[in-house]
């Protein structure tokens, strides 16, 4: 990297890191999520000289859809994560209080029905 890229970098994140936190508090409720998007936002601008090369304008915007994006693929990957894989159901359903009922209901009913022999 430059002098001139650095300096850049630099210029970006003194204007725009303050804004960049509080929008993804705003959207994480979780500061230290916040500071990881915000961080990795920075990163992926520092690794795409295009972005360093635009103008202030561009790279905020730039920047605010890739925290927004960040985000969105955590908010997804924490979902996917509470998924329950539907091959992974167990084969025999756990039964349920009314089975428990029916079953003595049908015992009682044989018992009933046996001669006394």
């Amino acid at each position: 990297m430059t002098t001139e890229s650095t300096a850049r970098m630099r210029a970006l994140h003194d204007a725009h890191a303050p804004a960049l936190q509080r929008y993804a508090l705003r959207l994480t409720g979780d500061p230290a999520l916040a500071e990881d998007v915000v961080q990795e936002a920075l990163l992926r601008a520092w690794r795409s000289p295009a972005i360093l090369a635009e103008d202030d304008e561009s790279a905020r915007r730039w920047l605010f859809t890739v925290v927004r994006n960040l985000v969105i693929d955590d908010r997804r990957s924490a979902w996917r994560g509470r998924e329950t894989p539907t091959d992974v159901l167990p084969e025999d359903p756990v039964a349920d209080a009314s089975d428990a009922i029916i079953d003595r209901l049908l015992v009682a009913e044989a018992l009933a029905s046996l001669s006394a022999e």
